[in-house]
């Protein structure tokens, strides 16, 4: 059965092809989460930027200037949690977008008498495309954990000097 309550052949290029039609929707979707992965790389690029001027700013800074920038640290460590939930949403998503993509494979694989190499191809391109997701996730996660750790190490200095 296709998406339509119709017999499928997956042995005939038209069906292959339909099948493929029909998953290129939801991957319009992928490009707007790419977009905005890429949206969230720059901003969490940016903290770090600040944390980094910020530990600058500290080296010369008296008590009141220490207690301005261990507020503004703060800030920053909150703005990189919100960006790594973000990215793991964005991730999530897309994970499951190619995820119901591939089970539209599946299933016209379960239905069919055979697949193409075509066929098999776009699948793995698929599973390629969520485990690099996946690998991009654990990336990110880890440059936002480094930079929480630099804002607390930077914090401590502040709250040292200003307390």
């Amino acid at each position: 059965m296709d998406l339509f309550g119709g017999a499928l052949s997956v042995n005939s290029p038209d069906d292959i092809a339909h099948i493929i039609q029909v998953s290129l929707a939801p991957a319009f979707l992928l490009t707007a989460l790419a977009t905005l992965l890429n949206t969230f790389s720059t901003r969490l690029a940016r903290i770090s930027d600040k944390v980094n001027a910020a530990d600058r700013e500290l080296m010369g800074a008296d008590e009141d200037a220490a207690r301005a920038i261990s507020v503004r640290l703060a800030f920053l460590h909150r703005r990189s949690v919100l960006l790594d939930a973000a990215v793991v949403l964005a991730c999530v998503g897309a994970g499951l977008v190619l995820s119901s993509i591939l089970t539209l494979y599946v299933g016209a694989l379960r239905e069919g008498a055979a697949a193409s190499v075509l066929f098999a191809l776009f699948g793995l391109a698929l599973v390629f495309t969520f485990i690099a997701i996946c690998a991009f996730l654990a990336e990110i996660l880890l440059a936002g954990r480094g930079i929480r750790v630099e804002v607390e190490r930077q914090r401590d200095a502040a709250s040292k000097r200003g307390g």
